[in-house]
């Protein structure tokens, strides 16, 4: 089971491409992602509010199945049996005359 805390994935290790960017957005590299598995961050979901990889500009277009793959393999499991993250639409900062539906 994915959220089993209790089994043991073994140590992190880094690896020589550990520096790799995975989310250019958030500029988040490829150990930092696999570090936070290692550190209980089992779930997409968990990763992105941890790191906040797929929170930038392009909403993890560019990163989400890179990262989904990256946590899979670090938990020895399918793509598939990790759920996907929540979708939000971007918010972007609104003028207040804009909301009192007042002229600038």
């Amino acid at each position: 089971m994915i959220n089993d805390r209790t089994r043991n994935i073994g140590e992190f290790v880094p690896q020589p491409d550990d520096d790799m960017l995975i989310c250019r957005c958030e500029e988040i590299s490829k150990g930092e992602i696999r570090k936070a598995v290692h550190d209980g961050m089992y779930t997409i979901t968990e990763i992105r509010r941890y790191l906040r990889c797929g929170m930038g500009l392009c909403q993890g277009q560019t990163c989400a199945r890179l990262v989904k793959g990256i946590v899979a393999r670090e938990l020895g499991i399918s793509p598939a049996e990790l759920e996907p993250a929540t979708s939000r639409a971007p918010m972007r900062p609104t003028e207040m005359c804009v909301l009192a539906n007042e002229e600038a």
